[in-house]
Parts: C-alpha cells; sequence; structure tokens
C-alpha cells in the first residue's frame, strides 16, 4: 500500500486515479498563483491534472484547482500554453546536459551516420525542417526500425521526435540553427528521451490520447506517419 501511495495521484478534473507518470502537478506560487511543476519536487499540497495539455486547459475552465485546495487561487488564463513552455524548457535543458556529456551528435550526416551504425536511443527532427530532409532521415530511421523489429540488428524501437524548432533546439545546445539531433546511450541522453516522451504527450492532440500508444511511449511519429512522409 505505501508503494502505491508514492506512485498512485487522482486526477483533480476527471477524479480518476493514474500514475503520476500520467500526470503534471500544478503548485501554488507567489501570492496564490498556480504554477507548473514539472520536476513534482516543489514543496507544499499539489494539483495532479492529467498528462494533456487539453486536461489543463479545461481544468482551468472548470476551476479545478481551487476546488482540489479548497481555497482562492489565481490560475493564470494561458496555463496549458504556459506549461507547455515549462516542459520545452526542461526538454531543451536536458539536451544541452547529453551533449556536454558526449550522448548527443546534430548534423544531417552525423545523425544519419549513427542511425546507419545502429548507435542512436532517439531521433529529434526540428519543427520547421524541411520536407525532404525529414523525409530522408525518417526513412533511414524506419528501415533501423525494421532492422531491429525482425532481429537483424539488436535494440529497441528508436522514437522519432518533432517537438522544437531548429532556433529552439540551437539556443539550447549553443549551435547555430539545429534541424536534425540524435541521442546516443548513456544516462544524460535517457533522461532526454524521458523529457521527450513527457513533452509528446502533453502536446498529443487529445483525440490521439487512447487512439493508439505512439503518444504514450514518447513515439512523436509512428512508422506509419514515418511512410506517409
Amino acid at each position: 500500500m505505501a508503494r502505491r501511495a508514492e506512485t498512485i495521484r487522482m486526477c483533480a478534473l476527471t477524479r480518476l486515479e493514474k500514475p503520476v507518470e500520467d500526470l503534471i502537478r500544478f503548485v501554488l506560487g507567489p501570492d496564490d498563483v498556480i504554477v507548473p511543476d514539472t520536476d513534482a519536487r516543489a514543496e507544499g499540497r499539489g494539483v495532479w491534472i492529467s498528462l494533456s495539455q487539453a486536461s489543463v486547459a479545461e481544468a482551468v475552465k472548470k476551476k479545478a484547482f481551487a476546488r482540489s485546495l479548497k481555497q482562492q487561487v489565481e490560475v493564470p488564463p494561458d496555463l496549458a500554453q504556459l506549461t507547455a513552455l515549462r516542459l520545452e524548457q526542461r526538454l531543451a535543458s536536458a539536451l544541452g546536459m547529453a551533449r556536454k556529456a558526449g550522448q548527443f551528435t546534430s548534423g544531417a550526416t552525423k545523425v544519419r551516420g549513427a542511425i546507419e551504425a545502429n548507435q542512436i536511443l532517439a531521433l529529434f527532427t526540428a519543427t520547421d525542417a524541411a520536407e525532404d530532409g525529414r523525409n530522408k532521415m525518417a526513412g533511414a530511421l524506419r528501415a533501423l526500425n525494421y532492422a531491429r523489429k525482425d532481429g537483424s540488428v539488436a535494440g529497441p524501437q528508436v522514437p522519432h521526435f518533432e517537438l522544437l524548432t531548429s532556433e529552439q533546439m540551437g539556443l539550447a545546445l549553443g549551435l547555430e540553427n539545429v534541424i536534425h539531433a540524435a541521442l546516443m546511450t548513456g544516462a544524460a541522453a535517457q533522461s532526454a528521451v524521458e523529457k521527450a516522451r513527457r513533452l509528446a504527450r502533453y502536446t498529443a492532440p487529445p483525440q490521439d490520447e487512447h487512439a493508439d500508444r505512439d503518444a504514450v511511449t514518447g513515439v512523436r511519429l509512428s512508422v506509419e506517419q514515418d511512410e506517409r512522409r
């Protein structure tokens, strides 16, 4: 029972109990303003909402935060967008840490080489990438994932994320605009993947939340979606 208390919380909007991995936490900041606690480490009583931008927006609309805390609170009207921004910043910081740890590479040639050498943990493509460059990289990743699936090479399926612009990735990494990037094996890289998965789930369209498991696993682009590009 103690283990359950540590890992299960109730969504203040739906009143359903879920694992904390499926939720995002909010706390009271200065002047009783609700702020996202993306790392779920801030002191004080928290309010948990399903890990979805649409759910957070609905919680704002239905005053779920005040109801859960049983007091008057100030809720920014753009809390859902602010939370997305915090998650993006969290991911950008994690990518920077992975680069410092030597578990990150960027540039089309280097990334494609990492894919072909079966040395990739996750692929990142800028949201503003050119269609032809995106298609070429997605095709290389698709070939690797098929090879891993049929056992030709070892390793799990590699997620493909499109979450940040080239400018956002460049600023996070201290580089010029980054279009293609890859994470390699290592603790810092794995931490970045986990943060990317949470952002992917948070920003997934509501209709996709239960339609398939792509957003849940953090695979931003499924094999079928890649094939359509």
